[in-house]
């Protein structure tokens, strides 16, 4: 059985670690990644030391099996990166790359020892067409590849530009990685950071720790700001858990949003908590004053309270299976909260969060919601908003690519695929098979929840793939097609 992986980002390192486990005996597995950056993807090449991984270790293993494969790689090199609020190493992305490309070369080695020719071909894929029972792959460079089954592992979308700045002097389209691009901002420059999410959070951290001594301003529609990371706990949801779900859907034909809401409410009051109380803050997000709340959390990150540990973590665990169950009605009802459930699911790490708090009291960090057009003119670019006007050095594009977006290296691929009925677009975003032996890992896959794959989520796609190839190798194997 031959396999070719599109992609050798996360992703991709994840669908070869867990094929690693399972597939053995004769054929060829073919990555395609034409980036100097080989299994890091966008997210963990070489950056600024200051741009950190979001979560702790026990979230961030790459193998689905073991929760503490990534514990164990990092193992002392942790100590020098310790978030003291956290408790937990939190360590620079770059660092992380370093046990992507640990997985994928004990991974790749795995594969060669169990049968596999393996082989990394640093070119681009430019097309995929069915030929009989198998794929034919056309790279950039003209030559062609066959496989049994290719996995779409390309990464996200390119960052959106959503007030059309593109190409005016001093704004900077995609601030990754900032050990490039903020090297072009004036220490003592005005800037506008457009978003308030992680990606926003990492831009004024790493602004500050190269001395920038001018004002900050995040720009954002809502002003609402990630929330903060909580020290672990050993709590494991008893009632908002896969098995319960299960038997509700088999009891009832079906999971609600309601349905969920009551496992909620019985894994807080069983653990002695006030679910209205807490139900009623998350709502209040969006009135809320950010900064209020931010010094709120940022105290709270030791505060045994259960509640937002249980929704960040089924958020990614439990969220994709869930979504499947759930009727339309209740999944528009949840896209209405968007950004308060990415704020939650994704929250920033302490250490960061200390500094946002930090720069806020100094005065030299300022948030501005209600944004409604942002025009460059005359050498500055003009903000307008619920507040009047007000001009700014230089904007940094801090908004992430939509959920399902297909990158821009990946289009020709993907048009191809559309135009030959082997896939279609999501109405939600994101990529549908419709040809066999064809599969999605990584948040191109569509049909899933709104919130981006956390490393975690991941893994589970890429578990879910390996195990459907296989299966399709032993039918084959077995005369079935």
């Amino acid at each position: 059985m031959d396999i070719a992986i599109v992609g050798a980002g996360a992703a991709g390192v994840g669908l070869l670690d867990a094929l690693a486990a399972t597939a053995e005996g004769p054929g060829t597995v073919t990555v395609f990644e034409p980036s100097v950056d080989l299994w890091r993807g966008r997210p963990y090449g070489p950056d600024l030391d200051t741009v950190l991984v979001n979560a702790p270790p026990a979230v961030m293993s790459m193998r689905r099996t073991d929760f503490g494969h990534y514990a164990t790689w990092l193992g002392t090199r942790g100590a020098a990166h310790l978030d003291e609020r956290l408790d937990r190493p939190l360590v620079p992305r770059a660092l992380y790359g370093e046990y992507l490309a640990y997985t994928a070369e004990t991974a790749l080695s795995a594969l060669r020892a169990g049968g596999r020719r393996v082989r990394v071909v640093r070119d681009r894929v430019t097309g995929a067409a069915r030929s009989g029972a198998r794929w034919s792959l056309r790279t950039e460079n003209g030559r062609e590849y066959e496989a049994d089954h290719v996995a779409l592992c390309v990464g996200g979308g390119t960052p959106q530009d959503p007030y059309g700045l593109g190409g005016a002097t001093g704004f900077v389209a995609d601030p990754y990685p900032l050990a490039r691009t903020l090297e072009r901002v004036p220490a003592g420059s005005d800037v506008a950071v457009v978003g308030s999410g992680l990606t926003a959070v990492d831009v004024v951290v790493s602004l500050a720790a190269r001395g920038h001594s001018g004002p900050i301003t995040l720009l954002s529609r809502s002003g609402v700001l990630p929330h903060v990371w909580q020290r672990p706990v050993d709590h494991r949801p008893r009632h908002v858990s896969p098995e319960r779900v299960a038997a509700l859907h088999q009891e009832h034909g079906a999971v609600t949003l309601e349905d969920l809401l009551g496992l909620l409410r019985a894994e807080l009051e069983e653990s002695g908590e006030d679910f209205e109380a807490f139900a009623a803050d998350l709502l209040a997000v969006r009135a809320d004053d950010p900064v209020r709340r931010l010094r709120a959390q940022l105290a709270a990150v030791g505060d045994p309270g259960i509640g937002r540990r249980v929704l960040q973590e089924t958020a990614h665990s439990l969220g994709p299976y869930v979504w499947r169950l759930l009727p339309e009605p209740d999944r528009l009802r949840l896209r209405r909260h968007l950004r308060t459930a990415t704020s939650v699911a994704s929250p920033m790490v302490p250490v960061n969060a200390a500094v946002m708090v930090r720069l806020l009291d100094s005065g030299q960090l300022a948030l501005a919601a209600g944004v409604r057009t942002i025009e460059a003119a005359d050498g500055v670019f003009w903000v307008n908003g619920e507040c009047g006007s007000r001009s700014f050095d230089t904007v940094i594009n801090a908004v992430n690519p939509p959920l399902g977006a297909v990158p821009q290296a990946a289009e020709p691929l993907i048009a191809g695929l559309l135009a030959d009925s082997a896939a279609e677009l999501h109405p939600a975003g994101g990529l549908v098979v419709t040809a066999p032996h064809l599969h999605v890992v990584g948040d191109l896959a569509g049909g899933g929840p709104f919130i981006t794959s956390s490393i975690a989520g991941m893994a589970a796609q890429a578990a879910r793939a390996a195990q459907a190839i296989v299966a399709a190798g032993a039918g084959a194997g077995a005369g079935v097609r």
